[in-house]
């Protein structure tokens, strides 16, 4: 029996407990040891590895306040990197409070439901101690005491809360004599969620406070380790942490600590005997680089390996798009200028696109024009570092869509950014042009659309028969067949009447090379029409009034030709 794969379990004890299959990161433990750095923000894109990893990092860090349970943390890195590292760093194991907090769940529709949710994750970490607390309680000021216990007992007001981070360390350090641990999952979660639901400075005043109160002249802090996709500091989030150690994708240290390497997705695929299906595991999910590290997007990676145990011809999908907040690429597409859709356009024909580096962006700066929103996209994993070079004092970088799992999430996006955009729109002009035969009108409404959509080409033929086949089903008096998806040699789209008395259509569709082939290229189109007797389908059904039309495309024109033998006009 091979090892289980752990899709979702982000819990360091669960995994190596129950057996899980994991890729051994405890180096991280040695670097932040060796580096020293008081306070680390860790900035990478969501599923890369950031909740295991603090989970990690606590189970290895943290005095329980039992000896006991103190030991069974230590088995848990039994045979791994870390304990061969060498005893100056196993010196550190089970000596610290450790609190351990993920803001995830603050991701709410209101202000007061995201305080909520908050303010149980800090009572749940105050509660976790509260042992701790009763043996020490002597060393503690009475007010200290009682404002821990209105934490842990879920009886804080907001006030108390803001500062809970300090007050913790403050009686941690008075009960056991050790400075405390902070581990701060996904601190930007909040901020993210609530730029989108209306209520930001509020939230943005709030993690301010709770921040300063922890990270901030904290003489109680031993270190902390926290974790998000953004460096969020024109809203002063770190106000005044002069120490604070920000890595970002662009180091060279951690690099290979978040995500997975190519030696370990090898040796993965390897050990579930999977490794002839390499080609499209790289190809799907690698394309990150962090620092010079190519690195592959982990929670992919498990699920694809988890497909393929149950079905080694299992087709790829990105899955990354179920997990991260794709609310980004569709504002952008929605907000697009025409320089912007152009550029879209270019990353994904494969091309990329210089960029001055922008670290300290906001979720504000999201809606704002040309480096603000590339710099954005980039840190949150929808675009990657080709090169990275130096210019007049500043730092430049080419970027490119990672793979082709990020490039499916633009192009899903694209389409369900244009089929409600087209649901909106009348296009009764486009069906009388269709029935009176003005061939020229189909290509004039058509051209306007091409010049407002963000189109793909890599797979171009897909492309223009969804374009086209969205637009016809707008309407409410006919009804559309796609006949590509099926490949059973037949027209590309039927559009007919649900009477027979009415009308119908045929429509076949060509891509061009080139902008002076459109025209050949659409009486192609026309003539298969007749060669292939895509006519009789609709004839042996009942239809009389029978239109062909050869549609030809090439980029934001197309060109559109009426068949001789249009019936019914």
């Amino acid at each position: 029996m091979k090892k289980p794969l752990p899709i979702g379990v982000d819990n360091f004890e669960k995994i190596v407990k129950e057996g899980y299959c994991y890729i051994d990161k405890t180096l991280l433990i040695k670097e932040l040891l060796d580096l020293k750095g008081e306070v680390n923000l860790f900035t990478r894109p969501r599923r890369f590895g950031k909740t295991l990893n603090l989970s990690m990092l606590r189970y290895f860090f943290e005095d329980t306040g039992d000896a006991e349970k103190n030991l069974q943390n230590r088995e848990l890195f039994g045979g791994m990197k870390i304990m061969e590292a060498g005893k100056a760093y196993q010196q550190h194991m089970g000596i610290y409070p450790v609190l351990n907090l993920t803001l995830k769940s603050a991701k709410q529709d209101s202000l007061e439901n995201a305080y909520y949710t908050m303010g149980a994750e800090i009572t749940a970490e105050f509660d976790r101690h509260r042992a701790v607390i009763e043996r020490g309680k002597e060393r503690l000021a009475i007010n200290e005491y009682e404002h821990y216990l209105n934490i842990a007992d879920g009886r804080a007001d907001e006030k108390l809360l803001r500062g809970s981070l300090k007050l913790f360390s403050r009686c941690m350090f008075k009960a056991t004599g050790k400075k405390t641990v902070i581990l701060i999952d996904e601190y930007d979660v909040p901020l993210e969620n609530a730029y989108f639901c209306g209520f930001y400075r509020e939230m943005v005043d709030f993690i301010r406070s709770l921040f300063e109160s922890g990270l901030k002249t904290n003489d109680y802090l031993q270190f902390a380790v926290i974790t998000g996709c953004l460096r969020i500091s024109k809203e002063s989030i770190f106000t005044g942490l002069n120490h604070l150690n920000i890595i970002s994708v662009l180091d060279k240290r951690y690099s290979e600590h978040f995500g997975f390497t190519e030696a370990e997705v090898i040796q993965s695929m390897k050990y579930y005997g999977v490794e002839n299906r390499f080609s499209t595991m790289k190809e799907w999910y690698d394309g990150y680089k962090f620092g010079n590290t190519e690195v592959y997007n982990p929670w992919s990676v498990v699920k694809y390996l988890y497909d393929l145990c149950s079905d080694r011809n299992a087709f790829p999908h990105p899955y990354w798009i179920n997990t991260s907040s794709n609310d980004i690429v569709k504002d952008m597409i929605a907000d697009a200028d025409m320089e912007t859709k152009g550029q879209i356009e270019a990353l994904l024909r494969g091309e990329s696109l210089d960029i001055q580096v922008h670290e300290e962006i906001t979720y504000e700066d999201m809606h704002g024009r040309g480096e603000n929103l590339w710099n954005f996209l980039y840190f949150t994993g929808y675009l990657t570092k080709k090169v990275e070079y130096f210019n007049e004092s500043s730092v430049f970088l080419q970027v490119r869509i990672p793979n082709t799992e990020v490039k499916t999430i633009y192009q899903n996006t694209i389409l369900g950014w244009f089929r409600g955009r087209i649901e909106k729109q009348d296009f009764r002009d486009l069906y009388r042009a269709m029935e009176e035969g003005d061939a020229d009108k189909i290509g004039e409404i058509l051209n306007e659309q091409l010049f407002a959509v963000i189109s793909f080409y890599d797979s171009a033929e897909n492309f223009y028969h969804g374009f086209l086949a969205g637009i016809l089903s707008q309407s409410e008096d006919y009804l559309v067949k796609s006949n590509r998806e099926s490949g059973n040699g037949r027209s590309d789209l039927m559009v007919r009447s649900p009477s027979l008395r009415g009308r119908a259509f045929v429509l076949e569709i060509k891509v061009s090379e080139g902008i002076d082939d459109l025209g050949a290229d659409a009486e192609k189109a026309l003539q298969q029409v007749y060669d292939k007797k895509y006519m009789e389908e609709l004839r042996a059904e009942g239809y009389r009034k029978i239109g062909c039309y050869g549609i030809s495309f090439y980029r934001k024109d197309c060109e559109v030709r009426l068949g001789t033998g249009y019936i019914g006009r």
